[in-house]
């Protein structure tokens, strides 16, 4: 049963993550499949996801779960607010009882330095290096704080270089705090958690709109 992290991050937040080393029948036992996904490994990790909720959090009521038109899941009547992230053979998910919440979990990847001008800014990268932070694992961060920012957010038409923008981190023993501000019509300020879970960077945002 390999849930590699479990924490309550306040009286009303938790976040878990998992280690899909499970066939689709385990999964199936609990859990069942919420749309059609044709390709082998997604389908598993969709499983996971949910079965993750109902291990951290077993009265989710997942026959609830719909997507909004930016693809963002959530429950019918803000029953809580939840958040769902998948790289590999890792699952993550974050509930809330009372505030809008995002979660992201990367694994570090070399392929990320091509597309870096696509969601960081000079100034970003800037601040991770001042750290000491080596550039793939300061590009993996960014996006995943910024993946983390998007779901939160939940809206569409979001440009994560324009509009996510990452202004301080602060590093302490086990996570890195960021301050960041949306630039979508009002400036928002959100701060995300981000750290390691089993060599994957892992960030979250549970904050009310």
């Amino acid at each position: 049963m390999p849930l590699v992290y479990q924490q309550n991050i306040n009286e009303t937040a938790k976040i878990g993550v998992w280690h899909i080393t499970e066939s689709e029948d385990f999964f199936l036992e609990s859990v069942f499949p919420q749309k059609e996904i044709n390709h082998p490994h997604k389908r598993l990790q969709h499983l996971a996801g949910r079965y993750l909720l109902k291990k951290i959090s077993p009265d989710f009521p997942l026959e609830l779960i719909k997507v909004n038109s930016s693809g963002k899941p959530y429950l019918e009547n803000e029953i809580c607010h939840f958040s769902i992230s998948h790289s590999g053979a890792y699952a993550a998910v974050i509930i809330s009882e009372t505030a809008n919440v995002g979660i992201d979990i990367e694994k570090a990847n070399q392929k990320i330095e091509k597309i870096k001008k696509k969601f960081s800014s000079i100034q970003e990268l800037e601040l991770f290096a001042n750290h000491a932070i080596e550039l793939i694992d300061s590009l993996t961060m960014i996006w995943c704080i910024k993946e983390a920012l998007y779901k939160w957010y939940g809206k569409s038409m979001i440009d994560f270089k324009k509009h996510l923008c990452i202004e301080r981190i602060q590093l302490n023993d086990d996570f890195i705090l960021t301050e960041c501000i949306i630039k979508k019509n009002d400036d928002i300020s959100v701060s995300p958690v981000t750290m390691m879970i089993d060599g994957n960077v892992l960030t979250y945002v549970e904050k009310a709109i």
